[in-house]
């Protein structure tokens, strides 16, 4: 028998690949046993990215959910893992270094043993912190390559990232293949690369089928030393999800590797229980486009993990540029043509901004990007014309370094907007917040926790985490729950319009509304530009800017800053010019 291969069940990003939230805590303590009893992996990605902010968006504590999911696996010597962004810790904006370096010692207290840290640029500079505080923590520290495919992203390039994260002192090399775009021998070539100048460092590859390349993956990185390959369990798995586990164990063993035997038994328990929480309440907010696999993915290279997001947003500009194209006399396109066209502008558009890894939050900004220039175009504008702040930040790399090289173009259009491209640490930029947090919680009267980890849900997720102690969390969850069983009329609270200069601007999605992150918000009567940007929805993977296509005045507000929207609920009028 061959070489051994350990598996690892992606349990979290199972289910963050399939919908918007994952299992309660009470699902996830029992399904423990049953995975325990397959037999096969060792070690499980427990939490990490959204499942903290998916617990606080329940109205239930995240830290117990952690300790009490994590404990049966601990027990039964399996190693437990989590995933975090680097620079963005567990969430979709940069934290504050001494926020980060509690988020180590809180989750190894919690039973977490192995953290896998990613920057979506590979900017080293946001992971070196990352390592540090991982070991200082006494936790495993796994150094996470985003894998792409483009011309700069080479054997070569990715190799220089390793040679940073082995002198940060990580344990660990992962190849997160986010998007399964990266190719098989390329990936099979740079595992052999990594093996070869490092023998003693473990190589763990993450890839979801996306485009279908990921098995033949599998077996290239396992061939040139692979240690441990990243699995998945039905009804959970191809799609744009990950492999079964079945699957990759046969493949495996036909190739003449060390692989576990696996309890069918159990596994068909597993199975079966994923199910119930499916049937329970989970399937209301899954896409099923996310079973299905897309060679169209090929091109575009954008995470199978964002596809229910971006039909939402395909959804809601559907309309906006049909009217546009039959006011400038051209034929309206089909939601299957508009998905086409967006693939193909972020193809377009992905080299000009410097070619990011399109992982959180970087594929969202690059899409959101390209979703705004076929509107623009559909307008008779230039592309490029509407930017929100955020894709902002990341072309002037506030965010970190882009791997390559910004279109002439786009740096002409950030000096014409007075625009200064950032050269410095990332980090500095955020300077630490603990000792204010700390100070709210005592004056709210507000226990730090246990290992402190009351204080880092504040510090990590300020706004969901007062929702959950105000129990409005749990209300909007239960009341969003009741909405989409009875598949309710999301907007009966708007009158009926008649008048056709009286326009509603509606939510794209369901999450927390917010005007351009600032406590105020718009008046009756207040002027609006085109283009401007009316406000942001917050959903627990990323932010949808929401911009007008309309000058006038603000007719009438039916939300304020913070509120709980629904997909399709009206938020403002705009009595137009």
């Amino acid at each position: 028998m061959g070489r051994k291969i350990k598996f690892c069940l992606v349990y979290r990003d199972m289910w963050q690949s399939a919908g918007k939230y994952v299992p309660r805590v009470d699902q996830l303590k029992e399904v423990a046993p049953a995975i325990i009893e397959m037999g096969c992996f060792s070690r499980i990605e427990t939490n990490g990215g959204a499942f903290e902010q998916v617990n606080l968006l329940y109205g239930e504590n995240p830290n117990k959910a952690v300790r009490e999911w994590t404990k049966p696996f601990n027990e039964a010597g399996i190693e437990t893992m989590m995933l975090e962004r680097g620079l963005n810790g567990l969430r979709m904006y940069p934290v504050p270094a001494d926020v980060r370096r509690l988020m180590y010692k809180v989750k190894k207290a919690q039973g977490v043993d192995v953290v896998r840290s990613f920057c979506g640029l590979n900017d080293t500079r946001n992971l070196e912190l990352s390592v540090k505080y991982a070991k200082e923590a006494g936790m495993i520290s796994q150094g996470a390559l985003s894998i792409t495919h483009s011309k700069i992203h080479t054997v070569e390039y990715y190799m220089g990232v390793v040679d940073k994260l082995v002198e940060f002192g990580a344990d660990e090399i992962g190849l997160k293949d986010m998007a399964g775009v990266g190719r098989p021998v390329t990936l099979g070539k740079l595992t052999k690369a990594i093996k070869d100048k490092y023998p003693h460092i473990i190589v763990q590859y993450h890839g979801h089928c996306g485009p279908g390349f990921s098995p033949a993956s599998m077996l290239e990185v396992a061939r040139n030393g692979a240690d441990i390959i990243d699995v998945a369990v039905e009804p959970l798995s191809w799609g744009k999800i990950h492999p079964d586990v079945i699957s990759v164990r046969e493949m495996l063993y036909d190739a003449g590797f060390d692989v576990p035997e696996i309890n069918m038994a159990a596994y068909m328990k597993v199975r079966s229980l994923n199910q119930k929480f499916i049937d329970d309440f989970l399937g209301y907010f899954m896409d099923m486009k996310n079973r299905q696999s897309s060679s169209m993915l090929v091109g575009c290279g954008l995470p199978g993990g964002m596809m229910g997001s971006m039909m939402s947003d395909l959804k809601s500009m559907h309309s906006a540029i049909n009217v546009s194209l039959q006011q400038s006399g051209k034929p309206t396109v089909s939601i299957e043509d508009l998905v086409i066209q967006l693939f193909q502008e972020v193809e377009y558009v992905w080299p000009k901004l410097g070619y990011p890894p399109l992982v959180t939050p970087f594929s969202q900004y690059v899409k959101n990007i390209a979703l705004m220039n076929i509107y623009a175009m559909s307008a008779g504008q230039p592309r490029f014309s509407m930017i929100d702040k955020d894709s902002w930040n990341m072309i002037l790399g506030r965010m970190g370094k882009l791997p390559g090289e910004l279109a002439p173009e786009i740096v002409e259009l950030a000096k014409s907007k007075g625009y200064e491209f950032f050269t410095g640490n990332p980090q500095d930029e955020y300077p630490d917040a603990l000792d204010s947090y700390r100070q709210e919680m005592q004056a709210k009267g507000w226990d730090c926790g246990q290992d402190d980890e009351e204080l880092f849900e504040l510090a990590m997720h300020d706004r969901q985490y007062r929702d959950y102690k105000s129990g409005i969390a749990k209300k909007r969850f239960l009341e969003e729950l009741e909405t989409v069983k009875n598949k309710a009329s999301k907007d009966v609270q708007v009158e009926d319009v008649q008048d056709p200069k009286i326009k509603k601007i509606k939510s794209p999605k369901t999450g927390k509304l917010l005007f351009a992150f600032i406590s105020d918000q718009y008046n009756v009567g207040d002027a609006i530009s085109v283009d401007e940007q009316l406000f942001y929805i917050e959903s627990n993977t990323h932010y949808e800017v929401v911009i007008s296509k309309y000058a006038g005045t603000v007719g009438k507000l039916y939300c304020r800053q913070g509120d709980w929207v629904h997909e399709g609920d009206t938020i403002m009028t705009i009595v137009t010019e």
